[in-house]
């Protein structure tokens, strides 16, 4: 059984930073790709960044050049480091994981879903 464990949220005053991390558990045997994702109140969720095994990234035109996606990969955990935050940044982010691990005493290639960790940004 897979699970993602997100900390690292909190309260954070404009134009502050913050990390989140990512642990990955259980019996993986590959992660192609691990990302983050949130959903602020009254909207749709939207991908924020995400990162592959061969080192790609991909982030949301609104976190450019502010928020990083980064890998160790020794610990299977992912990090999203946030710089420059904004009010608009408020929302409950989710980490997610493209792997290849034992289900049910077989290996299969799935996604997985963290439970969020909160990031409120505000004076």
């Amino acid at each position: 059984q897979v699970q993602l464990v997100e900390s690292g949220g909190g309260l954070v005053q404009p134009g502050g930073s913050l990390r989140l991390s990512c642990a990955a558990s259980g019996t993986i045997a590959t992660i192609y790709a691990m990302g983050w994702y949130r959903r602020a109140p009254g909207k749709q969720r939207e991908l924020v960044a995400t990162l592959t095994s061969g080192g790609s990234t991909n982030y949301a035109d609104s976190v450019k050049g502010r928020f990083i996606i980064s890998r160790d990969s020794t610990k299977n955990t992912a990090y999203l480091q946030m710089n420059s935050l904004k009010p608009e940044d408020t929302a409950v982010y989710y980490c997610t994981a493209d792997v290849v691990a034992l289900t049910r005493a077989i290996l299969l290639r799935g996604d997985y879903w963290g439970q969020g960790t909160q990031v409120t940004v505000s004076s």
